[in-house]
């Protein structure tokens, strides 16, 4: 199955790297999720930041080796904590042409799942989606000084969400390409 995911991925990225920059090298962010103190979400043998972290890495690991085009940028290569303003800086600074950021959800016991689930950023049209970006953002309050960082920010209010959605509206539109492609 992650052969699969990986293969997938490689040739979604191949993909986009064609069609989004054919003058020049292409830029690819890889940022495993959660890591150091924030374990994401925790499974019975297994926690999200591990799980993401190998991912990230064996992915940028194939990318590399595959696509000599594609230059792979790692938000991180060890279990720490990157604040979440330092991995988009990480990305803007690259001036990243693709941003992929590694989640994995947890199960109840005795269930299953299988595939992906993507979000661009903007996409608050059901409870849903804001309940995701809300918990997945919720670390930003682990972070020292992050009112000052993010500039009045509160990962616990959906007001802040709904000001973060404005602001995004420059990248929706290639964000909702791309989520579509998969």
């Amino acid at each position: 199955m992650f052969k699969k995911i990986t293969l997938f991925i490689v040739f979604f990225v191949l993909f986009v790297a064609t069609s989004w920059a054919a003058n020049g090298r292409f830029t690819l962010v890889i940022d495993a999720g959660h890591g150091g103190h924030d374990a994401g979400a925790l499974g019975a043998i297994s926690k999200e930041k591990d799980i993401n972290l190998n991912v990230a890495l064996a992915f940028g690991r194939y990318v590399e080796q595959n696509l000599p085009d594609v230059q792979v940028i790692y938000t991180r290569k060890t279990d720490v904590f990157i604040p979440l303003h330092q991995r988009a800086d990480i990305a803007n600074k690259a001036k990243a042409d693709l941003f992929i950021s590694v989640h994995t959800n947890s199960v109840v016991p005795g269930h299953y799942a299988k595939g992906f689930q993507v979000y661009t950023l903007g996409m608050h049209r059901a409870k849903d989606n804001l309940d995701v970006a809300m918990r997945e953002n919720s670390v930003i309050s682990m972070e020292k000084g992050y009112q000052q960082t993010y500039q009045g920010f509160d990962p616990k209010s959906s007001e802040s969400y709904i000001m973060f959605e404005f602001m995004q509206n420059s990248n929706m539109e290639k964000s909702v390409e791309l989520a579509r492609l998969i």
